[in-house]
């Protein structure tokens, strides 16, 4: 990935735990790398196909001097998302905030925090087989564009399917989504949780009946077992209601442990 540099940018700002911070404030230092594909630009020498480095400095600028925070480490969070979800073309950033003026009472040149941020690509199976089944999944959807650091970028066809596990129950309807997300897997899990809640969901009987599924499938090349999340979803490759409408969205998405790609997972189901 392309980078643009922005080094040393000077910001007044009242950031601070301390009351005076917040009131008389004090300089503050800026960095960013942003990370992007400069090719389409440098071909065509259109500034549209790039990012503007001088309107992203403006608005580092406005934001560092137009809030007031306690702690370096949200300045920088908030600004992350601030740039990453405002700034078309950007996929990830890096950044420095330094506090050269720190009320430490010691000599030092300056504090600092830096973190980098970016975009991941989720794939979620949606599910419902109680009530307005279409309802709960569209509501569903409707709350996830909502989130601030999610975007919804593509929704597979809804499809009938009997239940799996638990028989006795209503068949479901099933579909897929591509996300974007800044959230880690467990703000997303957190996230999903939440909407599920809203639409009702009660977790009774395991692989039983529910207003509304929503399970992380991948995220990114992730892999990762927890007690609570497990990345790529662990049934993923023996459930074709999930394969089938994730096939629409991504065929060629390789499984990073199986190594095989949705449609030769699915292809592998339908066979059996």
């Amino acid at each position: 990935m392309d980078k643009i540099h922005i080094q040393d940018l000077e910001v007044f700002a009242n950031h601070g735990v301390f009351l005076e911070e917040n009131a008389l404030g004090q300089k503050f230092i800026l960095s960013a790398i942003l990370y992007t594909d400069t090719r389409k630009a440098g071909m065509t020498d259109d500034l549209s196909a790039s990012i503007h480095y001088g309107e992203v400095s403006q608005m580092i600028h406005d934001f560092v001097a137009g809030n007031t925070f306690k702690l370096l480490e949200s300045v920088v969070e908030c600004l992350a998302i601030e740039l990453l979800t405002k700034v078309e073309n950007l996929n990830r950033v890096w950044l420095e905030i330094q506090k050269p003026w720190a009320p430490v009472h010691l000599p030092l040149k300056t504090v600092s925090v830096e973190i980098e941020r970016g975009w991941h690509k989720a794939y979620i199976a949606l599910g419902s087989n109680m009530g307005d089944k279409l309802s709960y999944l569209e509501q569903g959807l409707e709350l996830l564009e909502k989130t601030e650091s999610c975007r919804v970028i593509k929704v597979s066809d809804f499809i009938s399917t009997v239940p799996y596990g638990y028989l006795g129950q209503d068949d479901f309807l099933n579909g897929c989504l591509e996300l974007d997300t800044l959230l880690t897997p467990e703000e997303l899990l957190e996230r999903l949780h939440t909407i599920e809640l809203e639409a009702h969901r009660e977790r009774k009987i395991h692989w039983g009946p529910r207003t509304l599924d929503l399970d992380i499938i991948f995220y990114d090349d992730l892999v990762m077992n927890s007690e609570k999340l497990i990345i790529p979803h662990i049934e993923m490759h023996k459930r074709n209601f999930v394969l089938r409408p994730l096939n629409q969205l991504a065929p060629w998405k390789r499984h990073p442990l199986l190594l095989k790609t949705v449609e030769q997972l699915m292809k592998e189901i339908e066979k059996m």
